[in-house]
């Protein structure tokens, strides 16, 4: 697709946008193939806690590397694994 075929409506509420969205593909509106990645640096992204049970010698370790690091263990978990999963995806 080279442009869009129709115009993007000027919506007075964001509710009146999300309900529009929701019952139109955007594929009609927007040209995706001039798309680019956008970066949002200061956006927290969100969390969900989760049940992790590891070896009380294996939870030891890890705090003794972050006490040693000056950070809490579960920052230290997190910043492994994000590490981890790069180095997996060639990221």
């Amino acid at each position: 697709m080279s442009k869009p075929n129709k115009a993007t409506p000027k919506f007075k509420t964001e509710a009146e946008e999300r309900g529009f969205w929701e019952k139109n593909d955007s594929s009609e509106y927007v040209d995706w193939a001039k798309a680019t990645r956008v970066a949002m640096p200061n956006l927290k992204p969100s969390t969900r806690t989760i049940s992790l049970r590891l070896p009380e010698m294996l939870l030891d370790s890890i705090k003794m590397e972050a006490n040693k690091r000056d950070i809490p263990y579960q920052s230290l978990i997190k910043a492994w694994l994000a590490d981890h999963v790069k180095q997996s995806r060639g990221i």
